[in-house]
């Protein structure tokens, strides 16, 4: 079964413009943060009340539009209303990922419910397949794989690590700058070199990439702005779409997306070699057997 049989649905235009964030000009992110803030209320507006809304201009609401991928304002108005109208709810005004001081331990947990079952939702129907089976065919023909992280992301390389180590495919995981950057320095064409970073801005993640990449390794990167440095340092982009929750921001709002991803990634390298690594599960399987209880 190929992972790259068809390609992904184009993302929400939301999804989109969380993407861009970190990338607009200050005029253009005042115009995104009010189209996620009440984006029925951008679709019944005009151009000028809209640029009069957010203090800036005409051109910049067309240029912000521009950077959508779209042709101008009236379709960004026809994209807003369309998506807006799918939901009774709208937007959901951000996907109730805001708590209070007052909220009860449920209201907690199914905040974190409907914030993470978006994410998941988002990132499967966003995500560019054929890059992923780009991403599957390079780890499993690799040489060697290094995966660069820090922070919550880190967490999220080492399940990675142990998952490829459990089918026989060895991977070393660097969470110190200085060790990602000695590795990344002793990599070359037919290695493959991950990086992983949610806001894909973290100089620790950026530079051993980075250098990977001048070394003649593939480099992949795993974020969730497809702008973003480690993003423009990569061959492949794979693209998450979580969103903050109060006090569970960056790393940890977006681990359950990117292990979505990157749990895709393992199952479609397993695939390739399937009796290679069904032989390795069950081998490293009945070696930590005889440790657990019957």
């Amino acid at each position: 079964m190929s992972l790259a049989a068809a390609g992904p649905p184009p993302p929400s235009l939301e999804m989109r413009i969380r993407g861009l964030l970190p990338a607009l000009t200050p005029a253009q992110a005042r115009i995104a943060t009010e189209v996620l803030r009440d984006p029925a209320g951008v679709a019944s507006s005009t151009i000028g009340q809209l640029a009069a809304r957010c203090g800036t201009s005409l051109p910049s609401v067309t240029r912000f539009c521009l950077a959508l991928g779209l042709p101008g304002y009236a379709e960004l108005r026809l994209g807003l209303a369309a998506e807006t109208g799918r939901s009774s709810l709208g937007w959901e005004r951000g996907t109730g990922a805001e708590v209070g001081p007052d909220d009860s331990l449920d209201d907690v947990l199914h905040t974190l419910l409907r914030a993470d079952t978006r994410a998941l939702e988002d990132t499967v129907a966003a995500l560019d397949v054929n890059a992923l089976g780009r991403a599957v065919q390079a780890i499993s023909d690799a040489r060697r794989t290094d995966l660069y992280a820090v922070s919550g992301s880190a967490a999220v390389a080492y399940e990675l690590r142990l998952r490829l180590h459990r089918i026989g495919r060895g991977a070393n995981s660097w969470s110190d700058v200085h060790n990602a950057l000695t590795s990344a320095a002793m990599l070359g064409p037919g290695d493959v070199a991950v990086g992983i970073s949610n806001s894909g801005e973290t100089i620790e993640v950026v530079e051993p990439l980075t250098r990977a990449a001048a070394q003649g390794a593939t480099t992949v990167a795993l974020t969730n702005y497809p702008r973003s440095p480690l993003a423009q340092a990569a061959d492949i982009v794979l693209v998450t779409a979580a969103r903050d929750v109060t006090f569970r921001s960056g790393g940890l709002a977006g681990r359950h997306a990117q292990m979505i991803v990157l749990d895709a990634l393992y199952l479609g390298v397993a695939q390739r070699d399937y009796p290679l690594a069904s032989q390795a599960f069950e081998a490293t399987a009945d070696a930590v057997s005889t440790h657990r209880r019957r």
